[in-house]
């Protein structure tokens, strides 16, 4: 059945911890041979062994496209932000002030790239990426003639000039608490009279009688009219009549949550209507 006969094993015994202790292999017949086993080889199993399933655990599905994009007249000076732009679905990077970019995960496979820049010439290649590897690609950009690029200028303008009441408007209008309108907001609305200005905020309503209409806070208990505060005064005498045409800045505050500690006083729980007008005090 075979045309020749086993290879015949004998196997040599050798005592623990001998130096000669190794694995025995095939010999001639009634002679057997050992191969000692060093650290080195052992050593470099243990490596393989280690070694091997880290580098799988590294590696992540898709490819990454990196590179460094440059001019082309210099390569020295890098180009920064420009687009590398992937043809497959439009994806795009900006490469830093160094010109680097890196761009991923990429399906593997042949993908068209763009890289563009201001002022320069759009240059387009294919690459070939592999799953789980990065492809170097650096990309020299050539300058469109005629195109200079041009320092900043700047640009200074005299600031207008704001009363000193009003910067504590601005100041407590970014708190985002209570209603403001300024000088052009109220000229915008086409009111008439004070009433007719503040209907429409919310938290607002007009209370209307036989003697006339109110404004009344929304929150406040029936009866309770807010408190009036002209020009950094209290007049709840004349402050609902002031004339709409004297009125450059105004403030509204519906509950006593939202009225600076400037302005609360007893009744501020109804509310304050807070009046800058264009006759009061320009300096302190």
């Amino acid at each position: 059945m075979f045309d020749k006969p086993f290879t015949h094993w004998d196997v040599t015994r050798v005592p623990q911890g001998s130096a000669k202790a190794g694995i025995a292999r095939a010999g001639p017949r009634g002679q057997a041979m050992t191969t000692p086993i060093t650290h080195r080889v052992w050593g470099a199993c243990l490596v393989a062994a280690v070694a091997l399933p880290s580098a799988l655990w590294s590696q992540v599905p898709g490819a990454t496209l990196a590179g460094r994009v440059v001019q082309k007249s210099d390569t020295s000076t890098a180009i920064r932000g420009a687009q590398i732009i992937l043809g497959s679905d439009d994806r795009h990077v900006l490469t830093d002030s160094s010109g680097h970019y890196l761009l991923g995960p990429i399906p593997a496979g042949v993908h068209h790239v763009v890289v563009r820049a201001l002022g320069f010439r759009p240059v387009a290649f294919s690459v070939t990426l592999h799953d789980g590897l990065q492809s170097l690609e650096d990309v020299e950009l050539d300058v469109v003639p005629g195109v200079q690029e041009l320092a900043p200028v700047a640009i200074a303008a005299p600031s207008a000039k704001v009363s000193y009441r009003l910067v504590d408007f601005e100041r407590r209008r970014q708190t985002g608490r209570g209603h403001y309108l300024d000088d052009i907001q109220i000229r915008q609305s086409g009111a008439s009279r004070l009433s007719d200005l503040l209907r429409g905020m919310r938290g607002v309503t007009e209370h209307c009688a036989g003697t006339g209409c109110t404004i009344q806070m929304v929150r406040a208990r029936p009866g309770c009219d807010p408190d009036y505060v002209v020009d950094g005064r209290p007049d709840n005498m004349f402050g609902s009549s002031t004339p709409i045409r004297d009125i450059v800045a105004i403030e509204v505050y519906t509950g006593p949550s939202d009225v600076p500690g400037e302005f609360a006083g007893k009744s501020a729980g109804c509310g304050v209507v807070v009046i800058w007008t264009r006759s009061g005090p320009d300096k302190k």
